[in-house]
């Protein structure tokens, strides 16, 4: 099946709705192609499906589990979707050793996200998130 740009857009949506800010594991099962590479994730580490539930439900929901996702702008070529968004949580969890701080912070990213047949094949990732890191360690 041949997926549009328009459909690729709501499977994107679709996934920071249900995937990021829900933490649905089944969810992940239906919009990770099984082959799925993460290119945003660190070098040594999982690429593949376990790379994303791994991140977002082990590392960032514990340190921010009110987390929620504001798409600001999508723009989608052939089977590319680009999402400008901002997710806004507050460090009330551990998160690689930092104690919560109760800090209200803001997730700045850009996602670039190759689909097939309606999941995800590729992702590359760009965010502001290490910077909050420091943020937060420093109190």
């Amino acid at each position: 099946m041949t997926y549009t740009t328009e459909q690729n857009k709501a499977v994107v949506i679709r996934f920071n709705k249900e995937c990021v800010e829900q933490g649905r594991p089944e969810s992940f099962t239906e919009l990770l192609a099984d082959s799925v590479i993460n290119h945003a994730a660190p070098d040594g580490m999982p690429n593949g499906p376990e790379s994303f539930y791994h991140f977002l439900n082990e590392i960032l929901r514990k340190g921010f589990p009110d987390l929620q996702v504001e798409i600001i702008e999508q723009v989608a070529e052939r089977d590319l979707v680009t999402s400008r968004k901002v997710i806004s949580a507050t460090h009330t969890g551990e998160i690689f050793g930092i104690a919560p701080s109760n800090k209200k912070v803001q997730i700045k990213v850009i996602d670039i996200i190759r689909l097939k047949d309606g999941k995800y094949a590729e992702h590359w990732g760009q965010s502001n998130f290490s910077d909050i890191l420091k943020e937060i360690a420093e109190g």
